[in-house]
């Protein structure tokens, strides 16, 4: 082989290995996102997220994962937390609230959203982040997984950590509807065409149990679903009519066939825009 044909698969070889990340400068944003092809951490000017105090119907879920992040932004022990239940019921605005709560006292925490299909790189981003003298949540939006999807090998980098073990400054939060981060049917599909059906899924399942926090979300009832739209109003100095508001709520949920913190969300936009209000 010539010395042009080796030239030619060193600089191909060189092309296919990720380039280098450059440390970003953590001060500059409270919050970043990973992005691969390059590899990089993008700063987060504004997160999109709601006050806390406006995040209704999930009182003990609320407490519980802003203990759980406290305790973490003081440098103690903490767990990772799954998110899982109802759609629409504030799981990822739960997560960016307790963030922003905590972000003024604690400025060294940071908040790291990771893709789902980025988590084949994350061994590589918990290698960045591990030597870093700042506090991270890396946060996952809407994490499942389908019959040949082998990224929930990956997710276990960020929950074991393998022999280094999980960094000490990272701790992952992730939301999904689903309760094991797999359909139910291809649970059983594959335990009815198992040879040992008690061992067919047990891996991708047990993901679930290496999660330290499951906090459930269900769907709100109605008086919850005007409270939230109720708890909008005070906050943005909306006035609409009392009666008008209750029946036009209502009515807009009837159209949709369900009640959400989403639902309610969506409506008051409607309204606010009706009024003449911007949201910002």
């Amino acid at each position: 082989m010539d010395q042009i044909a080796l030239t030619r698969i060193a600089e191909a070889l060189e092309r296919m290995s990720p380039a280098p990340l450059e440390t970003p400068d953590f001060n500059a944003a409270s919050a970043f996102v990973w992005h691969v092809g390059p590899e990089r951490l993008e700063p987060v000017g504004a997160v999109n997220r709601v006050d806390l105090d406006l995040l209704v119907g999930i009182n003990r879920s609320r407490d519980t994962l802003l203990e759980n992040t406290r305790r973490f932004a003081q440098g103690f022990a903490a767990n990772n937390a799954l998110l899982w239940g109802a759609r629409g019921m504030g799981k990822s605005s739960l997560v960016k609230a307790v963030h922003g709560a905590l972000a003024a006292d604690h400025p060294e925490l940071k908040l790291v959203e990771l893709q789902r299909e980025d988590l084949p790189s994350v061994a590589r981003l918990l290698n960045h982040l591990r030597g870093s003298g700042h506090r991270f949540i890396l946060f996952c939006d809407d994490l499942s997984f389908s019959h040949d999807d082998q990224h929930y090998k990956s997710l276990k980098a960020v929950l074991d950590g393998g022999i280094e073990g999980r960094p000490e400054n990272v701790v992952f939060y992730a939301t999904s509807n689903r309760r094991h981060l797999m359909p139910r049917d291809m649970i059983e599909n594959e335990r009815s065409s198992a040879i040992n059906p008690s061992e067919a899924v047990e891996e991708k399942v047990s993901l679930s149990d290496r999660f330290g926090l499951w906090l459930g979300f269900h769907p709100c009832d109605q008086d919850e679903y005007l409270a939230m739209i109720a708890g909008y109003c005070a906050a943005y100095g909306v006035k609409p009519d009392a009666e008008t508001l209750r029946a036009e709520a209502i009515e807009w949920q009837a159209t949709r066939g369900a009640r959400s913190g989403r639902v309610a969300w969506q409506f008051f936009t409607d309204l606010a825009g009706r009024h003449g209000v911007a949201l910002r």
